[in-house]
């Protein structure tokens, strides 16, 4: 569902996919070939939050935040990520159940770990793996990650336009 709130409403580009069980509401900005799963929340109701191009956001996830939020290109949220950060820069893994705490940032080429939690207003820097309880910085990323971080963002352009082209049973 797409909502507006004060005035403000949605922009979805065309070629982003948007499950019609996700709830959008306020100034979201979705760009190109980014995708939306099923039960998703974007809840933008006292800023501006930006979804980048190829990003997608899997079941159950929640983005909100008490400003603006701007999560970059090519990046992917697993599944029922709590994100409340500032920023997530591009080419990012956010491991499934993990949460970013408000004024928290990640930098880009990132990982964050499937669990972990990322106090308030804690930085990940670029290139960066962080894990854990709070979420500590265990080094660089490796060939293998960069690999991953690729992969997971470039199949799930290709899903969100699958499932953009089958359409629904309503029409």
């Amino acid at each position: 569902m797409l909502r507006s709130l004060g005035g403000k409403s949605p922009q979805v580009h065309p070629t982003a996919f948007v499950s019609e069980f996700a709830y959008v509401v306020g100034d979201v900005r979705i760009g190109a070939y980014a995708s939306i799963w099923p039960g998703v929340v974007l809840r933008s109701d006292r800023g501006v939050m930006t979804i980048g191009e190829g990003t997608n956001i899997q079941d159950g996830s929640i983005c909100h935040a008490d400003g603006d939020l701007t999560i970059g290109d090519y990046v992917t949220l697993g599944h029922a990520v709590i994100c409340h950060a500032e920023t997530v820069g591009d080419h990012c893994l956010l491991g499934n159940n993990c949460t970013l705490n408000d004024k928290s940032s990640v930098g880009s080429w990132c990982i964050i770990a499937a669990g972990a939690v990322l106090l308030e207003g804690r930085n990940v820097p670029d290139n960066s793996i962080a894990a854990g309880i709070p979420a500590k910085v265990l080094g660089p990323l490796t060939d293998k990650h960069y690999e991953l971080v690729k992969f997971n963002a470039d199949e799930y352009v290709k899903l969100g336009q699958e499932y953009k082209e089958e359409g629904t049973l309503e029409g």
